[in-house]
């Protein structure tokens, strides 16, 4: 004898998908829960029941995150991942290559053409990604090295994390990730969420602190900032395109100018206007509040 199906019910909510909760029968005579996400395919998993509200300790659930980062290993050393992975609905660009500076530049003008797409063209915007690109990105990343001096090392990062993506298990109070779009990245890159303005919890300084304590920055030290202000790019382009109209658009756009004033100056586009800047004034948005699940 199988596996006997006893019951399936909807179950949590996701903006792409249809999801629920399975109950089957072992054979075994056992009973085991199942939670299922179906868009055009289907993802199946053990249920877990988590508390979804708590937010996680700092100190413990930084400290595995690091270890997880550090303890990852890349087939060969390099950049991506070897299947495409997805954040939301948007597909990353996850070719293996051997420079991080390259590989987040495709990345980012990938989501960007996304973008365009969703939300119509916006000539101030694609030009400071065009500087952001061919200008910036190469300042920011192009040298970058371990708090020991060798080459920053590709690490496994979730791709999309930030509260939304996490738990804390009932059964063994252990923080828990779920929803990841993983690639091999430099492991500051799974900080640019915290930046975005979905990203309440985890912006509070004492998560990001606590992690570099478990994992240095790179060097040089001092552009950290700046390197999660181009990291968090990403994030936002990328909510942008999901959510057509998102005032993510203009943050990311208003975010390029911060660094292109700083790195690579340009006529024709906008100044930067600290007065909007959700890391300065605090202002934060509720994820999918326009799909009804607020």
């Amino acid at each position: 004898m199988g596996t006997k199906l006893i019951a399936v019910e909807k179950f949590g909510v996701s903006a792409f998908t249809a999801t629920g909760r399975i109950k089957a029968l072992e054979p075994t005579g056992g009973q085991k829960e199942y939670f299922i996400k179906q868009a055009a395919y289907f993802y199946l998993s053990e249920f877990v029941d988590m508390d979804v509200t708590t937010p996680p300790d700092p100190v413990e659930w930084t400290k595995r995150l690091a270890n997880m980062h550090k303890q990852s290993q890349p087939p060969a050393g390099q950049f991506g991942f070897p299947v495409k992975t997805c954040d939301g609905k948007i597909a990353h660009t996850t070719d293996w290559e051997e420079s991080w500076a390259v590989f987040y530049r495709t990345l980012f003008l990938g989501v960007c053409k996304r973008d365009i797409e969703a939300n119509g063209s916006w000539p101030e915007l694609e030009l400071a990604t065009e500087q952001i690109a061919n200008a910036v990105i190469p300042q920011l990343l192009d040298n970058l090295k371990m708090s020991d001096g060798q080459k920053i090392k590709p690490c496994i990062i979730h791709g999309d994390l930030w509260e939304g993506n996490m738990g804390i298990s009932k059964e063994t109070n252990k923080s828990l990730l779920f929803d990841a779009g993983s690639y091999f990245a430099h492991n500051e890159m799974e900080l640019g969420h915290w930046r975005c303005e979905f990203s309440t919890v985890f912006r509070d300084k004492s998560y990001t602190e606590h992690y570099q304590q478990n994992y240095p920055p790179a060097e040089p030290v001092e552009e950290f900032d700046d390197r999660n202000r181009l990291y968090s790019l990403k994030g936002a382009i990328v909510y942008s395109a999901g959510h057509p109209q998102s005032s993510m658009r203009k943050t990311a756009y208003n975010n390029m100018l911060y660094l292109i004033e700083k790195y690579a100056p340009l006529n024709g586009v906008d100044k930067y206007d600290p007065n909007i800047d959700p890391s300065i004034m605090g202002a934060c948005i509720v994820p999918h509040l326009a799909e009804g699940f607020i």
